[in-house]
């Protein structure tokens, strides 16, 4: 990681197509995501502390935390950069700078094509695969767990945590496969095994941090896993597909007959992992510089 932690808290967009995403799914997770960007001023929202002085000191001490790559808090960038950075950005200026603005999709329909199903399935298997590694490092767990992670991520997940798991399992499983798209992923793993991870270039990224040589049966367990949770969050807010189209529809004009293509957009023209993961990031690393500085 070549940024500074002050560079990519400072960098943090207020108001931009990912940021209008989160805030429309904030009724997934009432309440629990606000976007708070800039270094001094992540640091007062954490701490409560408006001192200047204080500010200072904990900023410094933050500072050399994540400058310490034995503390695992670059790692687990790394790892939320990557997941947005493998899905790539659309390349065209129109949507970049449309902030504030309605957004006509179907000029662009032409040139966005829906993920395969199986694709779509691998790619949620290991963005949560990815969170499952980022927890660890941020966290300085020596071993990969599913079990334990399923655990804390029912404890512990709050704030922009909690918010990225929403969006994923909103943006990549209800929006491009359905209602059913816990069933169609594990139907995947089932019937396509080893064979769906070929040439995915997310696995490719990662799976040197995955444990033991059996890649894919890491992956299968840990969705496996979480696939409780996630059914249960769907179940205590009746989310659906409609439910999240029709809120993003208050600042996207869509049909709402091409769920697919507008997951899709999402997928390529937001970054909603690495926007949260800075801030996850952020938050573990002042708690603890506040405590030390």
């Amino acid at each position: 990681m070549s940024d500074s932690i002050i560079e990519l808290l400072n960098e943090l967009p207020s108001d931009n197509l990912t940021v209008k995403t989160l805030n429309a799914l904030d009724f997934v997770v009432p309440g629990e995501w606000e976007n708070v960007v800039g270094f001094n001023q992540t640091i007062e929202v954490i701490t409560g502390k408006s001192d200047a002085n204080r500010i200072l000191d904990i900023g410094n001490k933050a500072l050399e935390l994540y400058n310490d790559r034995d503390n695992g808090y670059q790692g687990a960038m790394w790892y939320y950069n990557l997941v947005d950075n493998l899905d790539g950005a659309l390349g065209t200026a129109a949507m970049a700078n449309k902030i504030g603005e309605k957004i006509g999709l179907l000029g662009f329909l032409n040139r966005i094509t829906p993920k395969a199903d199986t694709t779509q399935s691998v790619d949620l298997c290991l963005k949560i695969v990815a969170e499952l590694i980022a927890y660890s490092k941020l966290n300085g767990l020596p071993i990969l767990d599913p079990g334990e992670f399923v655990t804390n991520l029912s404890e512990e997940y709050r704030g922009p945590s909690l918010m990225r798991m929403a969006a994923l399992v909103s943006l990549d499983g209800l929006l491009p496969l359905g209602p059913d798209f816990l069933q169609k992923v594990q139907d995947t793993l089932d019937q396509e095994g080893e064979g769906a991870l070929a040439q995915n270039a997310a696995f490719g990224a990662i799976s040197d941090s995955i444990p033991g040589d059996d890649k894919f049966g890491f992956i299968a367990n840990t969705f496996g896993a979480v696939q409780g949770w996630m059914d249960n969050l769907i179940g205590s807010v009746g989310l659906t597909p409609e439910g999240i189209f029709d809120s993003i529809g208050g600042f996207i004009e869509f049909s709402d007959d091409s769920l697919d293509f507008v997951a899709a957009f999402l997928d390529k023209a937001t970054n909603y992992f690495q926007h949260t993961g800075t801030q996850t990031v952020a938050r573990k690393l002042i708690q603890q510089a506040a405590e030390e500085a």
